[in-house]
């Protein structure tokens, strides 16, 4: 394999405070419970030229956009079989998740296309927020892949890799 190199960021600046319950298969759920999600974004690539430079500014500023959008909010998961979106109103938004119905005000509340809220479908769902702005630094850099990591306390969490 050849030589690469990995560039990676990481700042506490870029986590984000959101709460979240997670599904079981058989339909059982944890409790609605928050925590201070630490996000790091790892690019490889094959060289480290003038030419290919990475922007860290770019990067950063794709991560802060999803930092504001999640949070201090209630992260669903709008896929997941044990999910029910009853009400989606301007004011507040009504589901029901295992059974068990809330009402919470809309304007707390992000609405994922994922099955569960759990730190490896966050990495995915963060990848794909953050594609459509870095494509054009990562044809730049040739990039071979880009790695999402999301712990959800230091030390546990889950990563995703999108090899280009």
């Amino acid at each position: 394999m050849p030589d690469q190199y990995e560039v990676r960021i990481r700042k506490e600046a870029l986590k984000f405070a959101a709460s979240h319950m997670t599904v079981f298969p058989d339909g059982t759920k944890e409790a609605l419970h928050g925590h201070q999600f630490q996000p790091t974004l790892s690019f490889c690539f094959p060289e480290s030229g003038f030419e290919s430079m990475i922007p860290f500014s770019v990067i950063k500023q794709s991560m802060k956009k999803i930092a504001k959008l999640w949070d201090e909010k209630v992260l669903l998961a709008t896929e997941n079989p044990f999910f029910e979106l009853v009400k989606n109103g301007r004011d507040e938004i009504e589901f029901k998740l295992c059974g068990k119905r809330y009402v919470l005000p809309a304007d707390e509340v992000v609405l994922l296309k994922v099955d569960n809220i759990t730190c490896e479908r966050l990495a995915r769902a963060y990848f794909e927020f953050l594609r459509s702005d870095l494509e054009p630094v990562l044809n730049t850099a040739s990039a071979i892949s880009l790695s999402v990591t999301i712990e959800e306390s230091p030390g546990q969490g889950a990563v995703y890799q999108h090899v280009f």
